[in-house]
């Protein structure tokens, strides 16, 4: 059985086919067992990528670092397993650490564990309403401009471990931290900024020479080697943290009540739909890698429960991650299985080398974090938005520095309201009408086959044609309804062309009627052709039907009715 999307493209999927995991249709199609050798492969491989960058997000997040590996483990087998894509990699991002910390800030962990969870609800609310086909209707600079913004916080939440600094305090906004990591300027330590630069350093080694390679793993290994071995006085998750658990902790509930529940839910809501982001864009990009195609409902409802049960477990917010997937992709996952398996080898790993944890310098996972926020900005990207036009810029730009100034909830509202304001602007500009006199053809070839000319066919200064072509909504009524409304007391008969108009709204509709209204008391005959079906229903809607106008099924008919009215 392929994927349902590509068997029937004509055909609507039911509810059982949006709702079904990818697992299940993995085994009904045949699991074999090469299939079951390279999902192990490839989790074993996501799992040494994942293993210190859950850490360090979760570090950067203002959380100790094990919660990063229950959310790995937890959110990354709920995630596969109950999943809409084949090949996505749950965990925790590095898009949600500034968000993630300000809830800490302000609401301490029972309020994180509480936000995490109505998050969880809300996505589950979001794919069992269907709304995951519409998360892609977010315009691209919106994307483009709140992710870049994301980095660029992230990177300054490294500083002080990647300089070794002592803060005095660690403020959440952007401006109190700076100012915070300059008044620290004089503690630096130099040693942590040696073994952070010698982290970055191995990884982009790692990925130009050896990209098949563990880069993440060998820099954050030999730092910790480095570390140890020369004795050098710089913090690790041993000194500020005392280590990590081997095990899970048993699942519990954080407090809740009303007052509450009220006072996380912004942070919920920005859970929810930065979590949707950025799992269907993780899915999407698998999508392309492998020719597949996720289920975008299901992948919310997974994304859902997987935030609950990542909570449940202590964790912190669960979605899919890009760069884990493409991992997941590129070493050669045939299911969703080898995100199941990666979920058990994280488990496997704090099993045997927790107490290894502890060596681990904060500055190496500061390090990792400071690459990982230069991949997160799309430079490509965004030169291209900014060499395209100046609304793309400008949404760019707002997004961009609302998110590093203000927040990502208030980046995305204003992002999508500029995005889709510049699109009904170029909607509207797209949308024309023109005036046709004479009603014959522009030239054409010579055609032995053609009938003789025929006076009746040239123009008739009785018969006016508007062609009205594109979009014909609100945003462009006004300056069409201005055209249609100069109807010249010349003209007996006025033909309106909606063949190249795919679709009309409300305001478009009421147009019309107006129109037909004043052709009516100039005793002008008003003609609609070419109209599809829809058009004529929100026409019959708004009361525009017969005998305000007679409908003809193309110009040519509606030219001559029309002269054939003129005649009576």
């Amino acid at each position: 059985m392929a994927d349902l999307a590509s068997t029937r493209p004509d055909t609507p999927p039911n509810a059982a086919e949006l709702f079904t995991p990818k697992l299940v249709t993995v085994f009904r199609e045949g699991y074999h067992l090469a299939d079951l050798r390279a999902d192990l492969v490839s989790g074993l491989t996501v799992a040494i990528v994942a293993l210190p960058l859950s850490m360090a997000i979760a570090i950067a997040s203002g959380v100790t670092p094990e919660r990063g590996l229950f959310t790995a483990a937890v959110g990354g087998l709920l995630i596969s397993a109950l999943g809409g894509s084949r090949f996505q990699i749950g965990g925790p991002a590095a898009a949600f650490t500034v968000l993630v910390a300000s809830t800490v800030a302000r609401h301490g962990l029972p309020g994180l564990a509480l936000a995490t969870i109505l998050a969880g609800i809300l996505l589950l609310g979001m794919g069992l309403l269907r709304l995951g086909s519409y998360i892609k209707f977010i315009p691209y600079p919106v994307t483009v401009g709140f992710i870049s913004g994301i980095a660029v916080i992230l990177f300054i939440g490294q500083i002080s471990d990647l300089a070794g600094l002592k803060l005095a305090s660690n403020p959440a906004d952007i401006l109190p931290k700076l100012a915070a990591l300059a008044a620290a300027a004089g503690t630096i330590t130099w040693p942590a900024i040696a073994i952070g630069i010698g982290t970055v350093v191995v990884m982009v080694l790692m990925r130009r020479y050896l990209p098949r390679w563990p880069g993440i793993l060998i820099a954050v290994v030999l730092a910790a080697l480095a570390v140890f071995a020369l004795g050098l006085p710089i913090e690790t998750i041993g000194t500020r943290f005392g280590g990590i658990p081997s095990t899970l902790p048993a699942p519990s509930l954080p407090p809740i009540s009303v007052q509450s529940v009220l006072d996380v839910l912004p942070d919920a809501i920005s859970f929810a739909l930065l979590g949707a982001i950025e799992s269907l864009l993780s899915a999407m990009v698998a999508d392309n890698m492998t020719g597949r195609r996720h289920r975008s409902n299901m992948e919310l409802v997974a994304q859902g429960i997987a935030n609950i049960g990542s909570a449940l477990f202590g964790g912190i917010t669960a979605t899919g991650t890009v760069a884990r997937t493409a991992t997941n992709v590129r070493s050669g996952a045939r299911s969703p299985l080898s995100g199941v398996f990666h979920a058990g080898f994280i488990l496997l790993f704090m099993l045997v080398a927790a107490p290894l944890a502890r060596f681990i310098p904060l500055a190496s996972l500061a390090g990792v974090l400071a690459v990982v926020s230069w991949n997160m900005v799309e430079k490509p990207a965004i030169a291209a938005l900014v060499r395209g036009s100046r609304g793309d810029a400008l949404v760019l730009a707002v997004t961009f520095l609302l998110t590093v100034f203000v927040g990502l909830t208030a980046a995305i509202v204003a992002g999508f309201a500029l995005g889709s304001l510049l699109f009904i602007r170029r909607m509207a500009q797209a949308a024309s009408v023109e005036l046709h006199v004479p009603q014959v053809e522009e030239d054409v070839a010579d055609d032995p086959r053609r009938a003789p000319y025929d006076p009746s066919e040239g123009g008739d200064p009785d018969i006016a044609i508007y062609r009205i072509s594109g979009a014909f909504f609100f945003g462009a009524a006004a300056s069409v309804g201005v055209v249609l409304d100069r109807i010249a007391d010349r003209h007996k008969v006025l033909i309106l062309d909606f063949a190249a108009v795919p679709f009309i709204d409300s305001t478009a509709a009421s147009t019309i009627e107006s129109i037909a209204r004043k052709a009516s008391r100039q005793g002008v005959r008003l003609f609609v052709s070419g109209a599809s079906a829809a058009t004529l229903q929100m026409l019959a809607a708004h009361h525009v039907g017969a005998p305000a106008i007679a409908v003809e099924p193309s110009l040519q008919s509606a030219t001559q009715a029309a002269r054939r009215s003129l005649a009576a």
